[in-house]
C-alpha cells in the first residue's frame, strides 16, 4: 500500500489541470459539494429538453411575404436556403439529433471517461455543448439551417452525452450507503434544465428583439455564456474519493439481497452478460411509454377535454372556433409544465426510494402502477375527470424520470461500481432507440385512427393507451428476468487494485475515510446549493404559475 501511496502522490505531482490524479480528494473535502457540481452541468444541458422554444420565432426569422416558391421547398433545399423561412418540422431534427448523439456519444466515450476522470469529461462537455449553440448562432446569423443541425445537433448532442454521464460513477462511490438519492439529485437537473431554459430564453428574446430580428442568436450568444461559466464551475468543482474511501462511521451492510454485489465487472464484459441487455430492455420500454406521451401530452388533452376547459363542455374538439382553440391550447402548456414538474420530482424521490425499496422492486413498481393507469386512463377521459386524468398522468411521468435516475444505481447493484459510469453511457443507447420508438408508435396509431374516421376525442387515444400498458408489461417481463451475476463475470480482486492505485489516498490504510467526506451541509457546501437551488426555484415558480390555467 505504501508503493501504491507513494505512486498516487507522485501522479498527482505530476498530472495536469483536468487529470484525473488532480482530483482526488483530499482531507477536509466535504462530499456534499459533488451533487451542486453535478446539477450546474444537468442544468444547462437540460435545456435541450426546452430547445422547442425556438421554433416558432425561427419560422419567422426572415422578415417579409415569404416567396410562393419556399412552399414547396424539401428538407435539402431547407438547409442551404437563405431566401424561406424554416418550417418547424425542419428545425424539429435539432431534437430527434440532442438525443441520439447523447446516447451515441454517451456510449463511445464512457470508457474514456472513466479513464480520464469527471472534470475532464465535464470540461469537454461544456466546450461542445456551448461552442454547439455558438455555432448555432451564427446558422441564425446567416440563415444557413445546416449550421445550426451540426452546432446544436451533433457538437452539442456530443455536449450532452457526455456531460449526462459525467457525475453518475462519481456520485455513486461519493454516496454509496444512498447510490439512488445521489443519481437522482443530479439526473433531477437534467429534468429540470427546461423550466429555467425556456423562460429565460423567452425573456432574452424579447429584450433582443427589433423589427428587423427576433433575437434568436443573441439569445443563444448570452445563453452560451451563461451556460460556459455554470459548467465550468461543476466540472471543477468535480472531485473523486480515493479508492478504498467510505463514509465517516458507515460500514457496508451485510447484504439482504443477492442483487447487489461488492464486486466489479469490466467494461469489456458488461455488454455480454444477459443482465446488460435486460435491464437496456427495462430502461428502452418504460422510456418508450413515457416519452411519447410527452410529445403527445399537449394535443392529447386538447382533443380529450375540448371544450370543457373554457366551461363549454358540449363541444368538441372539432366545433371549436380559432380563438376557443387558442385559449384551450394555452391552458395544454399548463398541463405540459405541470408533468415536467411531475417529471422531475420523481427523478429524486423514485430515486432515492429505490434505496429502500430495491432497484428490481421499484422498476415492478413502475411497470405494475403504470399498466393500471393507462389501462384506466380512456376510463378517466369517457367521465370526463380531469383532474384523475391529469394526476395519472403526473404520475406516469414521474415513474418516467424516476426510471432515468434508477437505473445507475441498478447498474452499480448488478455489475459494481468501478466501471459504471461507462456501462451507463452504453446503456444510454436504450434511450436513443426509446426517443425514436415511442413517439413513432403512438403518432402513428393517432394517424391511423385519423385516417380510419375516429374524430378527435377520448376514443382516438384509447387504443394508444392499451398499447403504451403493453410496452410497460413486456419492460415487467424483462426487470422480473434480471437475475445476480455469475462469479465468472467478476474482475479479481488483483485485477480491481491494479485499476485503483492511482487513486489511492496517500494517508490511508486499505479502507476509511481518511478525514474526507465529512462536514455535512455547512457553509460552503449551502453556498454551492444555493447557486444552483436558486435558479431551480425560480423555474420551478414559473412553470407552477403556468399550470394555474389548467384549473382555472
Amino acid at each position: 500500500m505504501a508503493v501504491a501511496s507513494a505512486a498516487g502522490e507522485a501522479s498527482a505531482g505530476n498530472a495536469g489541470l483536468l487529470d484525473r490524479e488532480r482530483i482526488i480528494a483530499k482531507p477536509g473535502f466535504n462530499r456534499w459539494l459533488v451533487p451542486p457540481a453535478a446539477l450546474a452541468i444537468h442544468l444547462c444541458i437540460g435545456m435541450a429538453y426546452g430547445f422547442s422554444v425556438f421554433w416558432l420565432p425561427l419560422t419567422k426569422a426572415l422578415p417579409g411575404t415569404p416567396d410562393a416558391a419556399c412552399a414547396s421547398m424539401n428538407l435539402v433545399s431547407a438547409l442551404f436556403t437563405t431566401e424561406c423561412n424554416w418550417r418547424v418540422s425542419d428545425l424539429g431534427w435539432i431534437y430527434t439529433l440532442f438525443f441520439v448523439l447523447l446516447g451515441c456519444s454517451a456510449a463511445i466515450w464512457g470508457g474514456w471517461l472513466e479513464k480520464v476522470g469527471p472534470r475532464k469529461a465535464g470540461f469537454v462537455s461544456a466546450l461542445c455543448w456551448c461552442g454547439g449553440i455558438l455555432v448555432a448562432a451564427l446558422g441564425v446569423m446567416t440563415h444557413q439551417l445546416w449550421l445550426m443541425w451540426v452546432g446544436a445537433g451533433v457538437i452539442g448532442g456530443i455536449g450532452l452525452g457526455l456531460g449526462y454521464i459525467s457525475p453518475v460513477s462519481t456520485l455513486i462511490k461519493w454516496f454509496p450507503d444512498r447510490r439512488g438519492m445521489a443519481t437522482g439529485m443530479a439526473i433531477m437537473g437534467f429534468g429540470g434544465g427546461a423550466m429555467i431554459g425556456a423562460p429565460l430564453a423567452n425573456l432574452l428574446m424579447n429584450f433582443f428583439k427589433t423589427d428587423v430580428s427576433i433575437g434568436v442568436w443573441q439569445t443563444f450568444v448570452v445563453m452560451a455564456v451563461i451556460y460556459f461559466v455554470f459548467m465550468m464551475g461543476g466540472a471543477f468543482g468535480y472531485r473523486i474519493p480515493p479508492a478504498g474511501w467510505r463514509p465517516e462511521g458507515w460500514t457496508p451492510p451485510a447484504s439482504k439481497s443477492t442483487m447487489i454485489t461488492s464486486k466489479h465487472v469490466h467494461l469489456r464484459d458488461a455488454h455480454k452478460t444477459p443482465q446488460f441487455w435486460l435491464i437496456w430492455a427495462v430502461l428502452c420500454l418504460n422510456v418508450s411509454a413515457g416519452i411519447g406521451v410527452i410529445g403527445m401530452a399537449s394535443p392529447m388533452l386538447q382533443e380529450i377535454f375540448a371544450g370543457s376547459l373554457i366551461g363549454l363542455p358540449d363541444l368538441t374538439f372539432s366545433q371549436l372556433d380559432a380563438g376557443q382553440k387558442t385559449q384551450i391550447a394555452a391552458i395544454a402548456a399548463g398541463f405540459t409544465g405541470l408533468i415536467s414538474l411531475f417529471n422531475i420530482g420523481g427523478r429524486f424521490v423514485w430515486a432515492s426510494l429505490s434505496d429502500k425499496l430495491g432497484r428490481k422492486n421499484t422498476y415492478y413498481t413502475f411497470f405494475i402502477l403504470g399498466i393500471i393507469l393507462y389501462t384506466l386512463a380512456p376510463t378517466f377521459a369517457d367521465m370526463g375527470n380531469k383532474a384523475l386524468f391529469v394526476l395519472a398522468f403526473g404520475i406516469i411521468l414521474s415513474m418516467y424520470g424516476g426510471g432515468f435516475a434508477t437505473v445507475p444505481a441498478y447498474l452499480a447493484d448488478i455489475f459494481g461500481t468501478q466501471f459504471v459510469g461507462a456501462i451507463h453511457g452504453r446503456l444510454l443507447t436504450a434511450w436513443a432507440t426509446a426517443g425514436i420508438l415511442g413517439p413513432v408508435v403512438v403518432n402513428y396509431i393517432r394517424e391511423a385512427q385519423i385516417s380510419a374516421g375516429v374524430a378527435p376525442g377520448p376514443e382516438l387515444y384509447t387504443g394508444t393507451m392499451y398499447i403504451l400498458a403493453g410496452m410497460l408489461a413486456l419492460g415487467l417481463v424483462a426487470n422480473f428476468l434480471v437475475r445476480p451475476l455469475g462469479d465468472k463475470w467478476f474482475m479479481s480482486d488483483e485485477e480491481v487494485a491494479s485499476l485503483q492505485a492511482k487513486t489511492a489516498a496517500a494517508n490511508s490504510g486499505p479502507t476509511g475515510s481518511f478525514g474526507i467526506g465529512t462536514g455535512g451541509l455547512d457553509a460552503k457546501a449551502v453556498f454551492a446549493w444555493a447557486v444552483v437551488g436558486i435558479p431551480l426555484l425560480w423555474g420551478v415558480w414559473t412553470t407552477v404559475k403556468s399550470s394555474f390555467a389548467l384549473f382555472g
